[in-house]
């Protein structure tokens, strides 16, 4: 089993088999667009356009689970996104990543990679860590998403390959992308 086993629905409803991406190198991305971490969105931007020719791609799933920070409906996100953004990679409908109610493909994505941790070298890191903590107490020993913007990796073979949480140097991502792209 791997991500190619998985369908979707894109921001227009329709189904999407994430097999149409076969030999590209994905990262699969939750966010939200009222978040802290929404001007993440320039950065990745920046590289989908930097990596998109040799393979690469970026799918967003719009998700309102942490503290409906992805309020409206997925056209209004889409347009938010466009408008504010210029974001030009696949957006997909809004879905659900934990609990009872979570994407048949993030229930998988955390299967093959858990939480590994927060890297805590600075006082905003700390202080984003103390804040999950207060919406999910053993966040630590748990492989649920910690909030908007957590990232998966996917290499050319459909296999996940790293998880990246929020606070991740998105420097770091863009190194991994353009070494999975190379092979």
């Amino acid at each position: 089993m791997n991500v190619y086993d998985f369908t979707v629905k894109n921001a227009n409803g329709d189904d999407v088999s994430l097999a149409d991406y076969k030999g590209t190198v994905l990262l699969i991305n939750n966010s939200a667009t009222r978040c802290g971490f929404t001007p993440q969105y320039d950065q990745l931007q920046a590289m989908y356009e930097m990596y998109h020719d040799q393979g690469f791609t970026i799918l967003d799933f719009p998700c309102n689970q942490f503290a409906n920070q992805a309020p409206g409906t997925i056209e209004e996100i889409v347009n938010f996104c466009d408008a504010t953004f210029g974001l030009t990679f696949p957006m997909f409908d809004k879905i659900e990543v934990n609990g009872p109610n979570a994407h048949p493909l993030y229930q998988y994505l955390k299967s093959q990679k858990g939480f590994a941790g927060f890297e805590m070298d600075n006082d905003e890191v700390r202080a984003f860590a103390q804040m999950v903590a207060q919406f999910d107490p053993d966040y630590k020993n748990n492989s649920e998403i910690k909030w908007n913007f957590t990232k998966f990796l996917i290499n050319k073979q459909g296999d996940v390959v790293a998880r990246y949480e929020p606070t991740a140097d998105l420097l770091e991502i863009q190194d991994a992308v353009d070494r999975l792209v190379r092979e």
